[in-house]
């Protein structure tokens, strides 16, 4: 098989190059900027294109099939080639299901929660040494790689998202995927860019849910009002099977959380109310696997959690420095809320970065009302240059404060003098939290953490 990548760059799109090659396939790519780790990576399986830029002569007559990545645009000339040569060109999610058509495909979902359910299960399968393939978007300990396909694997489990498939093609990829078992976290307003109406936004997982095909499973979080609604439509097959979950049974204790079990109770590394929803959420999938609540225990218990998601930088006695890939508002209150309850008695400084569309958006940073309020100390951080770059108009830091719905937030525009506000904070008995998409425009975090632990 010969497959050629447009946009072989992307985080998930080398995965899938790296994956086909380790299957015997031929890999061909471009890209017009290619950024670490991707390029290491795809060096190291003699994958990374000897330069940057499109190049309509790679792609040939005798081309299997043409993968095309979301960096790409409309008018990319590789692209044109393609279409003019008449040959298939899949998107992502479209590729994933023709390479899993034989397996019981499962898909998560959900504007929350899904990378971290997702992580849980892998966890769980690999445990049990469990057969199967994966499709999910953050780095996982153990796994080599975030896509892999195999030919023996009888499932796949995929991180399905709602934003669009490809340039070409405007459908969510969680829809490409085809899935047998779907899951729905829960629903709460994101991709402002995509779906600037709340209403559409919700649709697609109404459709998604709608999907399930017969004697298929949805599972939802009944907690949810939205994602519940969305999976109990009047537009669900009767055959269905529809099953609801709820938070977990938890207690913290001296900084340690606690899984309460019938008259148990088992201790876990990580942490959060929202955690304790998704761990209900993996456990009825891997029921529907064949792993009963007896193996998931055992498993669950040493699950560290996901690349980003609530991670330790490092910690002493009396501080600890967390990081966290929560942007949106649903997961910035859900994070903040998590580490105060955490820790009860430490201060709480937590950092929101505006960096997405979305965020920096003034009809939608509304939606962030209320999200750092948990936080002794609140702090908003974004840089003027990226609302330039975006094409935005301009925000001013009274207007975020009122976006937020508190006056005591602390904005600040320039990392650098965020920094100083940060170690000039008293950090015994005090916990540090920093959430966001992007990098705080690149702070060192080993150093910030260095000055911060002491």
């Amino acid at each position: 098989m010969k497959v050629h990548f447009i946009a072989i760059g992307g985080s998930i799109m080398h995965n899938l190059a790296v994956a086909l090659a380790q299957k015997g396939y031929q890999i061909t790519g471009s890209d017009d900027e290619i950024y670490e780790p991707s390029a290491s990576r795809l060096q190291s399986f003699g994958l990374l294109p000897a330069e940057e830029g499109w190049f309509p002569a790679k792609v040939t007559p005798d081309l299997d099939a043409v993968i095309l990545g979301m960096h790409a645009r409309k008018d990319n000339p590789e692209l044109h080639k393609a279409q003019e040569l008449g040959l298939k060109v899949y998107s992502f999610p479209e590729y994933i299901y023709e390479q899993s058509k034989n397996k019981e495909r499962v898909v998560i979902a959900g504007s929350h929660g899904k990378t971290t359910i997702t992580a849980m299960i892998v966890h769980v399968l690999n445990f049990h040494q469990k057969k199967f393939d994966y499709a999910v978007g953050a780095t996982l300990a153990g796994l080599d790689g975030t896509v892999r396909l195999t030919e023996d694997a009888p499932v796949i489990i995929i991180e399905g998202d709602e934003y669009y498939s490809s340039p070409i093609d405007p459908t969510p990829k969680f829809m490409r995927y085809q899935h047998h078992i779907g899951l729905v976290s829960g629903i709460a307003w994101d991709h402002f860019n995509i779906f600037p109406n709340f209403d559409d936004y919700v649709q697609q997982f109404e459709n998604f849910a709608a999907s399930t095909p017969k004697a298929g499973t949805i599972i939802y979080c009944e907690e949810d009002d939205l994602a519940t609604v969305a999976c109990t439509s009047n537009n669900m097959r009767g055959d269905v099977v529809k099953i609801a979950y709820s938070t977990h049974p938890y207690e913290v204790k001296n900084g340690k959380t606690y899984l309460l079990i019938d008259h148990n109770k088992i201790g876990i590394p990580f942490f959060g109310a929202h955690n304790m929803q998704n761990v209900n959420a993996a456990k009825n999938i891997c029921s529907r696997l064949g792993i009963d609540a007896e193996k998931f225990y055992q498993a669950i218990q040493s699950f560290k959690g996901a690349a980003k998601r609530l991670e330790l930088v490092g910690k002493t006695t009396k501080t600890a420095f967390f990081r966290d890939f929560a942007h949106a508002p649903s997961k910035i209150e859900a994070t903040t809320k998590a580490v105060k309850e955490q820790f009860p008695e430490r201060k709480l400084v937590a950092c929101a970065e505006l960096h997405t569309f979305s965020s920096l958006n003034k009809a939608f940073i509304p939606q962030y009302k209320n999200t750092l309020d948990k936080a002794d100390i609140g702090v908003v951080y974004y840089n003027p240059k990226t609302v330039e770059h975006k094409r935005l108009s301009p925000i001013s830091e009274q207007e975020i404060k009122q976006a937020f719905g508190n006056e005591k937030i602390m904005v600040f525009t320039d990392a650098t003098v965020l920094k100083e506000f940060l170690l000039r904070q008293t950090w015994a008995n005090a916990n540090l939290l920093l959430m966001s998409s992007g990098t705080y425009d690149n702070i060192d975090l080993k150093e910030l953490a260095e000055k911060v632990l002491g």
